[in-house]
């Protein structure tokens, strides 16, 4: 009996290391969850700005027959070079697109980070390429170091 001294003490003392890392890592995995909570959040709204965007191209451009179209289309054109967070180029002057990136920076409803010069709307010189039109968010979280990116191609023929 000598021999099984303290043996209760060491069994409760290994329960309670295994209860411990089973707690530990739950709490890593709630972390996990809940960034990947906000990206997805955020490319959600991110998708829905893009998607705002393109249906006010499309509604707005005419019919691709009218001689109007090709100046329609073009005027949404907005900073046509670069990458992400440091597009180049000339700013749309076309204010549903000024108004368009204002929504998108806006602080507290816009994508966190982003910033008037992290959007871009390329705007294929109609009738090449379908008319066809590329537009680019991009947004930085807090906890990110790099851009997060989301690109979404429209094609106008209506």
């Amino acid at each position: 009996m000598k021999t099984q001294r303290g043996f209760v003490l060491i069994e409760a003392m290994i329960a309670m290391l295994i209860f411990s890392l089973g707690i530990l890592g739950m709490v890593a995995m709630g972390g996990t969850a809940v960034s990947a909570q906000s990206d997805a959040q955020y490319r959600t709204e991110a998708a829905a700005l893009a998607e705002d965007i393109a249906s006010d191209i499309a509604l707005n451009a005419g019919l691709p027959s009218s001689p109007a179209f090709q100046a329609n289309v073009s005027s949404y054109s907005h900073l046509t070079g670069g990458a992400c967070g440091g597009f180049t180029g000339t700013p749309s002057g076309n204010p549903k697109v000024v108004a368009w990136v204002n929504r998108v920076t806006a602080a507290g409803t816009g994508l966190p980070g982003a910033t008037p010069t992290s959007q871009q709307i390329v705007v294929t010189a109609p009738p090449a390429d379908f008319n066809r039109i590329d537009i680019t968010v991009c947004w930085r979280a807090p906890s990110d170091t790099a851009w997060r990116r989301l690109s979404l191609v429209k094609y106008v023929n209506s």
